[in-house]
């Protein structure tokens, strides 16, 4: 792709050539990828974004830029038309050959999705798919003829031509590899939920399916996935050495893009991925089903990563344009009653299983639509697991219980991602039954498996601008509630003044989370949230979080991405002759590598005696 680009009055123009999908445009040389060196151009004056076949320009300056004939203004955005110019006072630019850059280097990813974009513009045009109500999205006969209209439409775009056979042969692996994953997490004879009907594929033939069975077995059985009893190590095996299998299968039974069978797999895959868009969550909806990835993280269209294993890598995925992006975080945020728009383009979620979901769209995301999804844990994560998992030792999950059993306050502080709360819902499972619990939260998150919950979630303004409930609104109401304890998911605004307080008028036991990088450092942030409520001196804030706070547990990722407690301190008490908090040390993790143990430190809490006297800890075990 070239950029022809001239300033008014010149001869000749100047051309910039690129492969990037993201151009930018302005005066400042270190910034920018075109550089416009004049006194009306702004520092980064505008983006040039392509969006599928498309290219999509974003001002970010204060003049207006001119696109054939329409004024574009800073925030909104505007396709470029074929041959039409950029005014950009007093530049001109035109993009050259802004269409056809699916030539020979164009991965194959990029042709299916193109391919899966135009099928999903025309059956836009041809059904009234988005008006359709939900029985009707799940009737058979509804999704027969989707499935048919999505066939002839890949069929009319050249999908079975002999140039697309390379096409047809990746379509066919992914589809193949697809199904072997979700047999390998769901079971061969999983039951499709009633909300997803739409997955079914009702098209399917019962002779091809059989021969794919045969297909992943053989496959199944080359890569030795059973030998491996963790379900994680097993989907990695697949995933790096699945198309080498492929490939060589491929050979062996001299099949190629021509066959029956890999032109009804390769269909199968597109008619997947197009009602993955109508009806799921597009190019997500497969990574939210694998239990090995706990993060997922679109940075733009054709930019997906995920984290697997507390270590971030490129999922493969992309969808095929910012439209179908915004769709999509859309249909996720009114599932929970939230919106999302131009004029509140940032919004906090959660999918129907409590997965948290933050999206941001323009004018804020600049680059295109992003969105972010920690994924809720499909099974309950136990303490004792986290012990297993070498997050933690016995000794000290067995004073944590102690803690929560006697009553402590417990803060639980860490960085963005550490396991604050996975920590918070572990810890309540040692909360007696009979204790009345209140939890409140932004997105609710935590899974309390007792009887007596009472769960509140915070509440956005409407559209008039009233009825917004925060966490400090909630927090002071729970107080009306007669809570044996309050559990909020974190504190990071002036509820934590309310927090506090609440702590140290009777709720004992109460739990929390914060942001911070250690036991030190929540001293810090208390004091700048707290100050945030009420204009308090130092002194008195920390008198507050002394009496308040009994037990900080402090959470850190390490190097490798394991995630761990590495650090469980006392806040022993405000000492107003020295004006210090003091705090104790009880446990430390032993090193600072990848491998390290969290052991005590030898000083006992000020309150071991009374764990003692009521058997809550064995004094011996302590220091094993």
């Amino acid at each position: 792709m070239r950029i022809a680009f001239n300033r008014l009055g010149d001869a000749s123009p100047t051309y910039f050539n690129s492969t990037e999908s993201i151009i930018r445009i302005g005066s400042n040389p270190s910034l920018n990828d075109i550089v416009l060196s004049n006194p009306y151009v702004s520092p980064t004056h505008a983006i040039l974004n392509r969006n599928g076949d498309t290219w999509e320009l974003t001002p970010l300056g204060d003049n207006e830029i001119i696109v054939g004939q329409s004024a574009v203004r800073m925030g909104e955005r505007a396709i470029i038309g074929h041959s039409e110019s950029i005014e950009i006072f007093p530049f001109t630019l035109k993009i050259e050959n802004a269409v056809d850059f699916a030539g020979d280097d164009a991965s194959l990813d990029d042709q299916i999705s193109r391919l899966v974009l135009t099928i999903h513009r025309d059956l836009l045009a041809r059904l009234d798919v988005e008006d359709a109500d939900d029985s009707r999205k799940q009737s058979d006969a509804f999704l027969l003829q989707l499935e048919h209209d999505i066939e002839e439409l890949a069929r009319t775009h050249g999908f079975e031509s002999p140039e697309s056979e390379s096409v047809v042969m990746h379509s066919a692996a992914m589809q193949t590899q697809g199904a072997l994953l979700r047999r390998l997490i769901e079971g061969r004879h999983d039951e499709v939920k009633s909300n997803e009907l739409w997955t079914r594929m009702l098209t399917s033939m019962p002779d091809m399916e059989r021969t794919l069975d045969e297909w992943i077995a053989e496959i199944e059985s080359e890569l030795s996935v059973q030998k491996s009893a963790d379900l994680s190590e097993r989907i990695a095996q697949i995933e790096r050495r699945f198309h080498d299998r492929w490939n060589l299968l491929c050979g062996k039974r001299k099949i190629t893009g021509r066959s029956d069978f890999l032109r009804y797999l390769a269909h199968a895959y597109v008619k997947k991925q197009v009602k993955d868009i109508l009806f799921g969550y597009g190019p997500l909806e497969d990574l939210i089903r694998m239990p090995n990835i706990s993060e997922i993280m679109v940075v733009s269209r054709d930019k997906i990563y995920v984290e697997k294993n507390g270590v971030l890598e490129k999922s493969g995925r992309r969808f095929v344009s910012d439209d179908v992006t915004v769709a999509i975080i859309e249909r996720i945020v009114n599932r929970v009653g939230r919106r999302i728009n131009t004029a509140e383009p940032l919004v906090d979620a959660r999918l129907l299983d409590g997965s948290r979901v933050n999206a941001v769209i323009a004018p804020l995301a600049i680059s295109g639509p992003c969105l972010t999804i920690r994924k809720f844990p499909s099974k309950k994560m136990l303490i004792d697991d986290l012990v297993r998992k070498g997050a933690l030792s016995r000794v000290a999950r067995n004073f944590l219980q102690a803690c929560v059993l006697k009553g402590c306050n417990i803060l639980i502080s860490g960085g963005t991602g550490t396991g604050k709360t996975t920590m918070l819902n572990c810890l309540s499972d040692f909360i007696p039954d009979k204790e009345r619990i209140i939890t409140i939260e932004d997105t609710a998150e935590l899974q309390l498996q007792k009887q007596h919950v009472v769960r509140m979630e915070t509440k956005s303004a409407n559209l008039e601008g009233t009825g917004e409930y925060t966490i400090r609104d909630l927090v002071k109401n729970s107080l009306r509630m007669r809570p044996d304890r309050i559990v909020v998911g974190e504190c990071r605004g002036p509820e934590a003044l309310d927090m506090l307080q609440a702590m140290n008028t009777g709720h004992d036991g109460s739990m929390t989370t914060i942001h911070a990088n250690t036991a030190e450092d929540v001293i810090q942030r208390l004091e700048v949230l707290v100050q945030t409520a009420a204009d308090l001196p130092i002194s008195s804030i920390h008198s507050q979080i002394g009496s308040a706070i009994d037990i900080v547990v402090q959470l850190s990722r390490l190097n490798n991405g394991r995630r761990c407690v590495s650090q469980i301190t006392e806040f022993v008490g405000y000492d107003k002759s020295e004006q210090v908090l003091r705090t104790k040390d009880l446990f430390l993790l032993d090193d600072e590598t990848d491998d390290a143990e969290l052991m005590p430190t030898g000083a006992l809490p000020s309150f071991m005696s009374e764990l003692l006297a009521r058997e809550l800890i064995d004094l011996d075990a302590f220091y094993r």
